[in-house]
Formats: C-alpha cells, structure tokens, sequence
C-alpha cells in the first residue's frame, strides 16, 4: 500500500534498516488493517453528492521477531470532509486524491512517533 511504501521510505533514510524477513529484525511493525474509505455526508433531493468523508485508517502493532509484544494493537484513522460538484469531477478526484496523500503522510507521521517512543527492554 502507499502507506507501507511510505514508511519504508521514511525508516530508510531515518538509517533504521528494513528487512524483509523478520526472523532477522529487532521490531515486526504488522499492519492489521490498511485502508481508504469513502462515505456520503449529504446529497441533493434529486440524489446528487455534495459532500463526501474521506477516511484513511491504520491498525497495527509492534513485536519482536519471537513475538513479544512492544506496541499492543493500536487504531490510527484520519478523517476529512469534502464537497463535490458533477460539474468538476475531473479537479475533484484530484483534491480527493490529495487528501487522501496529505492524511497517509500524516499517519506515517504518527507511526514512526510511535515506533521512537520504544524503548527496549
């Protein structure tokens, strides 16, 4: 997903090296739930959208590669609302994929906090 790749990237150049087998790795960050959504907020009497909510949502959690948990499950989830119009669909779908960019850099954000206030035992 964007945000895994997002937080590869910010990891690796943070000089935190990222393994892909993680019998060899100190910390097993697992991701489970990664996902975008999108609702309805309000429409028109003729059932026109004007306006959406956007939401990016994060569940994970931290272990050692014998599973000795370091982070207990936790829920991240970002949300933003949206108006839209059928007469600029085009400038709308690109606002939305913005936003939907701002929150997952805004998520990693929080994650790589979370994964610094670690201490090892």
């Amino acid at each position: 997903s964007s945000i895994a790749d997002a937080l590869r990237l910010q990891l690796t150049a943070s000089s935190v090296q990222v393994m892909e087998a993680p019998a060899r790795a100190e910390a097993v960050l697992e991701a489970l739930t990664d996902a975008r959504e999108k609702s309805v907020v309000a429409s028109t009497s003729a059932g026109q959208v004007r306006e959406a909510e956007l939401r990016v949502r994060l569940r994970f959690r931290v272990a050692t590669a014998a599973g000795r948990l370091l982070l207990a499950a936790d829920e991240l989830l970002l949300t933003r609302d949206m108006s839209y119009s059928e007469t600029s669909a085009l400038a709308k779908a690109q606002e939305e994929s913005l936003l939907y960019r701002a929150m997952e850099d805004d998520i990693v954000a929080q994650v790589l906090r979370r994964l610094a206030a670690i201490t090892r035992v």
